[in-house]
């Protein structure tokens, strides 16, 4: 539990960095593709690698537009938890094993809240987008996502 209470720090202390940098801060953006029942849906994905960019993620931006989100890499599969702390949109937060498989969605998180969101299983990657692209694009768990990041094609 130890290195899990300290990765939910890590985590939360990345998000809220990215969101007060902005847009242009994080390396730049690829594409990511989420294969699911409604058909291949694309982002253009702000890549958060570093124990910075992770701490800072999304924190203090006022819009994240459709079609796009950031995409943190946690180098290996593991627990990890996110808050929503100094984050003024909500989000979607998609946690994605490092086969490529959609292990959990978080729809709909509250803006500003420091309660923790798990993964509650070991995942490689979470991908955050604008609130509601989930259930928009019928995004469920199982569904398979495309990055270089992720082993299963």
């Amino acid at each position: 539990m130890r290195g899990f209470a300290r990765n939910l720090l890590i985590a939360g202390a990345l998000l809220a960095g990215l969101y007060a940098v902005g847009p242009a801060s994080a390396a730049d953006p690829r594409t990511l593709e989420i294969a699911s029942k409604t058909g291949v849906h694309a982002f253009a994905v702000e890549m958060a690698t570093t124990d910075a960019e992770r701490a800072q993620g999304l924190m203090n931006r006022k819009e994240l537009p459709e079609g796009q989100g950031m995409l943190f890499d946690f180098q290996r599969d593991q627990e990890v938890g996110f808050w929503m702390k100094n984050t003024y949109i909500p989000l979607d937060m998609i946690f994605i094993r490092s086969d490529g498989r959609i292990m959990r969605i978080a729809e709909n998180t509250e803006p500003l809240s420091e309660k923790i969101v798990p993964s509650n299983s070991p995942v490689r990657g979470v991908l955050e987008v604008i609130a509601g692209t989930a259930r928009k694009l019928g995004i469920a768990v199982g569904d398979r996502v495309a990055h270089p990041i992720f082993t299963g094609r």
